[in-house]
C-alpha cells in the first residue's frame, strides 16, 4: 500500500502549526510584555522585543504571526478543494461557498478592527485586519487553484511578487515623487488614502496593493499543502518543505538589500523570507508529528487550531484577562510586578478552557 492511502484525514501538523500560530497571537505578545515588565532583565526585554513590531524595517519573530495564518490557509486548499472536485460539486456552488467565507471574513474583520460594533460610521475602518487579508489571499487563491494548471499557479505566484514589486518603485506618490519604501512616501499607501478616504485606517499598514502579497503568501502555502499532498514519503516531504523554506528565506534576504523587507507594506521581500520561516516551521512540525509519529504533546495546539478564527475573534472583542481579574485579584499582594504576567495567564487560561469545552464536544465553528 502507498504511503499516501495511509495518511489520516486531517494532517495532524498543520492542525498544530495553526494552533501555534493562534497560540503567538493571543497570547505571546502581552504576556512577554508583562513578563519584562515584572523581571526586568536584558533577556527578558529581548524577548518582549520579538514579540513587538518593529517601526519599518526589518523583521521579529511577531511578524510571523500574520503570514502564517495566511500560510496556513493555503495549505489547506489543495485538500479541501480537490475533494470538493473530487465529488463533483459544480463550480456554481464552490464560488458560492467561498464567496460566502469571504463575507464571513471580511464581517469578522470589521467586528475585530473595524469598529463596527461601535456604531460610528467615522471610526469605519473598511480593511484593516489579519482576517481581511485571510479573505483577499484566499478567495483569490482558491480561483487560481480551480482555473490554472499547478505549473501556471507559480507563475501567478511570480507575478504578484514582481507586479507588487514594480508598484512600490515606480509611480509618483503626488508631493513626495517617485515611490519608495518609506512610511507615507509609498504608492501602495498613497493608494490606500486615495480609494478608502477616510475609512483608511489611519495607520502606516496597507491592504489594498499588499493584496498582491497577501495572495503570494497564500499560495506558498498551496505549494506546502500539495507537496504534503502528493505521493513522495513523508520523509521526502518534510525535507523538501525545510528546503523550499531555506531557499525562499535566503532569496528574499538577498533581495532585500534592494528592495527592503517591511511587514508593514507586506513588500515582495517580506513575503519570500515569511513564507520561507513559514515552511520551516512546518517542516519542523511536519517532522517530528506526521513523521516522526509524536504527537502527543500537541494537543493543546490542536485544540487551539481546530477553532483558530473562533479564537481569534473572541480574544479580541473579549477581555479575557479583564475576567481573569476578578478571580485572581486576590493574589496581586503576594506576586506584585508580576500580577500583571499573572492575568495573561489566566485570561489565556479561561479561553483554553472554552476551546477545550468546544473540542470534546466536537464543537468547530468554521466559516
Amino acid at each position: 500500500m502507498s504511503e499516501n492511502l495511509s495518511q489520516p484525514k486531517r494532517i495532524l501538523s498543520i492542525d498544530a502549526l495553526r494552533g501555534f500560530d493562534m497560540l503567538l497571537i493571543i497570547f505571546a505578545d502581552h504576556f512577554f510584555y508583562n513578563l519584562n515588565k515584572g523581571a526586568g532583565t536584558p533577556f527578558t526585554e529581548a524577548l518582549a522585543k520579538q514579540f513587538s513590531h518593529p517601526e519599518w524595517f526589518g523583521s521579529t519573530f511577531y511578524d510571523i504571526i500574520m503570514p502564517l495564518f495566511l500560510f496556513v490557509v493555503g495549505a489547506v486548499i489543495p485538500f479541501s478543494l480537490s475533494k470538493r472536485m473530487q465529488e463533483n460539486v459544480g463550480k456554481g456552488a464552490i464560488y458560492r461557498k467561498l464567496a460566502k467565507r469571504f463575507i464571513i471574513l471580511f464581517i469578522l474583520g470589521w467586528i475585530v478592527q473595524g469598529n463596527l460594533l461601535a456604531w460610528d460610521i467615522d471610526q469605519f475602518h473598511v480593511f484593516s485586519n489579519t482576517l481581511q487579508a485571510i479573505a483577499v489571499g484566499y478567495l483569490f487563491s482558491c480561483i487560481a487553484y480551480i482555473h490554472l494548471k499547478r505549473k501556471w499557479l507559480y507563475v501567478v505566484f511570480a507575478l504578484c511578487l514582481v507586479v507588487y514589486a514594480l508598484l512600490l518603485t515606480i509611480p509618483n506618490v503626488p508631493g513626495v515623487g517617485r515611490s519608495v519604501l518609506l512610511p507615507d512616501q509609498n504608492f501602495a499607501l498613497y493608494f490606500d488614502r486615495l480609494i478608502l478616504g477616510k475609512y483608511d485606517d489611519g495607520l502606516q499598514y496597507t491592504w489594498l496593493l499588499s493584496g498582491f502579497g497577501f495572495i503570494a503568501t497564500t499560495l506558498s502555502g498551496v505549494f506546502a499543502g500539495e507537496l504534503i499532498k502528493s505521493n513522495l514519503p513523508r520523509k521526502k516531504v518534510s525535507l523538501y518543505l525545510l528546503l523550499a523554506g531555506i531557499a525562499a528565506l535566503v532569496l528574499g534576504l538577498i533581495w532585500g538589500i534592494w528592495h527592503p523587507i517591511v511587514k508593514k507594506i507586506w513588500s515582495s521581500t517580506f513575503v519570500l523570507a515569511s513564507s520561507g520561516v513559514c515552511y520551516i516551521l512546518l517542516a519542523l512540525f511536519y517532522w517530528i508529528i506526521d513523521v516522526k509519529g509524536k504527537s502527543k504533546w500537541a494537543f493543546p495546539l490542536k485544540v487551539i487550531g481546530m477553532n483558530a478564527i473562533t479564537a481569534y475573534v473572541l480574544s479580541h472583542i473579549i477581555n479575557f484577562r479583564e475576567i481573569a481579574g476578578f478571580l485572581l485579584f486576590g493574589l496581586e499582594q503576594y506576586v506584585e510586578e508580576y500580577y500583571p504576567m499573572l492575568l495573561s495567564l489566566g485570561g489565556f487560561g479561561i479561553l483554553y478552557l472554552l476551546l477545550w469545552y468546544m473540542y470534546k464536544k466536537g464543537t468547530f465553528i468554521k466559516v
